[in-house]
């Protein structure tokens, strides 16, 4: 199935100007043209997809087009575009790691004024022993205050 630049900014949620932009540093490798217009198939869209799924993980524009023009030479390149893909994969460990750094910060915080608030006094909270807290909490406060 083809599609116009319109039906590929709604079906992706990417902006037109997002599109061309991509379409003008080289990423769209083999995007068919009518005229002046782009058309998209398929192919195309998958490869949106996993530049939209590279730039999330942290790949700059630039490694973005470099891996898909190693695409485009095929099969001598499978060793490289591995390496790209094992490194984006450590830079998304890396992320998920502070991510839930943060989230169980997030949860010790939530429960801390959930409790401040349902005694409506916060410094007895805040001197409560660990030993008082609920068992998840002592996990989750030993984690993010760095106590093993």
């Amino acid at each position: 199935m083809l599609y116009s630049i319109g039906e590929v900014s709604k079906i992706t949620n990417l902006t037109i100007s997002t599109l061309r932009y991509y379409d003008k540093e080289g990423l769209l490798i083999d995007l068919k043209r009518n005229s002046n217009s782009r058309i998209f198939d398929e192919q195309a869209l998958n490869s949106l997809k996993l530049i939209e799924c590279l730039k999330r993980s942290g790949l700059e524009i630039k490694g973005i087009r470099n891996y898909m023009q190693l695409a485009k030479l095929g099969d001598a390149t499978l060793k490289e575009r591995y390496e790209i893909i094992l490194e984006q994969e450590k830079k998304i460990n890396k992320k998920i790691e502070e991510l839930n750094e943060a989230y169980d910060l997030i949860r010790f915080k939530k429960w801390y004024y959930q409790e401040a608030i349902k005694e409506n006094n916060e410094e007895k909270v805040k001197n409560m022993k660990i030993e008082e807290m609920p068992k998840d909490i002592q996990i989750l406060f030993n984690k993010t205050h760095h106590i093993d």
